[in-house]
């Protein structure tokens, strides 16, 4: 193997591990490139791996700055200089920060010369399942940054399951048992004649997912590790809406919908002013439903509302804005991490305001309770089915 190959293995060895899906198949394809070019003109070189080995324009930052780091430290120059160093123009973009913390992680992780070389899914198919045993009941609050890392890309593979719903919305259906007259007489001015009656069905579709989210400084540790997990609902599903409340409300859905996890936090984490700080409920879902419910809670919504419910004001005018919030969609669903405490009571008022006008009360503390959420999902109320 030339010293070029094998140099182009370990950097698509280092572009997996930050996160790009950069298989066997595409680092022949960076080979067979390579023949093609001037291999001693480095912005061939960029561009030659960057369209084989990027698949979406979300990953071209990533990807550059891999390739400064990895190729530069592999020519003998400037071997100390760091990617803080190779990056600084870029450093005072906070969205740059979480892509140079990823490439770090996987330069550490870069095996030294000499080990026996494994296929990569090994250790990530060990790793997936000693975390999934050790982390499962561990609460969110004390997970280590390492344990933290772990249990985000466990939560990156959960899917979450809401049931369809029937739309007012008909579409020709020979099964359907609807008579649908105008496609019937459509039909009939065609042919001239009488023909058999055309049948409509209704319509099925899975209903909008709307998430009410609670970041005050009594809930900012969990509301970090959940925003993994809504980044992967809301890039697995489409009708998706994501917001965030301290002492105002904020609409996070588009920052939310980037492909890339770290950028996307990253833009939210620019886009939300209150992050850590109190917590005005009432007043913030008065907000959503004066501004939003009848833009997003449309079609049988579910709702699911992520708080400890301490708030701020007392509870002042939560209860109607509750109401009004039930009313407005299909099924809401109250995640609160203090029912992590066998001995919880709700003392507070503004839990006993929220109570009377939630579905379901359940707990989000660890990965266990988010498994326990996807299986309560997976088996829709009676509300949720109908004949077609």
């Amino acid at each position: 193997m030339t010293a070029l190959a094998a140099n182009v293995m370990q950097f698509a060895r280092i572009l997996r591990r930050a996160g790009l899906a950069v298989g066997p198949g595409k680092v022949i394809a960076a080979l067979e490139a390579l023949q093609a070019i001037n291999i001693a003109d480095r912005e061939v070189v960029f561009y030659a791996l960057h369209a084989v080995l990027v698949e979406r324009h979300a990953q071209s930052e990533l990807f550059r700055l891999a390739f400064e780091r990895f190729w530069r430290a592999n020519s003998g120059a400037a071997q100390t200089l760091s990617l803080e160093d190779a990056a600084k123009p870029e450093l005072k973009n906070p969205l740059a920060k979480p892509l140079i913390r990823r490439i770090d992680e996987a330069f550490a992780l870069r095996r030294p010369k000499g080990e026996s070389e494994l296929p990569d899914e090994m250790p990530d198919t060990i790793a997936s399942w000693s975390a999934a045993e050790r982390l499962r009941t561990q609460d969110f609050e004390s997970m280590s940054a390492g344990e933290m890392a772990e249990a985000k890309r466990l939560m990156a593979t959960l899917h979450l399951p809401i049931p369809d719903v029937l739309t007012r919305r008909y579409r020709p259906s020979p099964l359907g048992r609807r008579v649908d007259a105008r496609a019937t007489l459509r039909a009939m001015v065609r042919v001239g004649g009488l023909i058999a009656l055309q049948r409509k069905r209704r319509i099925v579709r899975h209903p909008p997912l709307v998430v009410l989210c609670d970041i005050s400084g009594s809930m900012a540790a969990y509301a970090r590790m959940l925003l993994h997990f809504l980044h992967a609902v809301t890039n697995d599903r489409d009708r998706v809406h994501v917001f965030l409340f301290g002492t105002r409300l904020t609409n996070v859905t588009r920052e939310m919908a980037h492909r890339d996890p770290d950028e996307a936090l990253a833009r939210v984490t620019t886009s939300v002013k209150d992050w850590s700080g109190g917590t005005r409920i009432g007043q913030t879902l008065g907000e959503f439903n004066r501004l939003w419910s009848r833009r997003v809670l449309g079609q049988g919504a579910l709702v699911l509302l992520i708080s400890d419910g301490l708030d701020r004001d007392g509870g002042s005018g939560l209860a109607v804005e509750m109401q009004r919030l039930h009313r407005s969609c299909r099924r809401l669903i109250w995640l609160n991490p203090l029912l992590r405490y066998a001995a919880f009571e709700p003392k507070s008022a503004g839990i006993r305001a929220m109570l009377p006008h939630v579905d379901d009360f359940r707990p989000v503390h660890n990965l266990d309770s988010l498994a326990a959420l996807i299986a309560a999902l997976s088996t829709p109320p009676k509300a949720y089915t109908a004949a077609a």
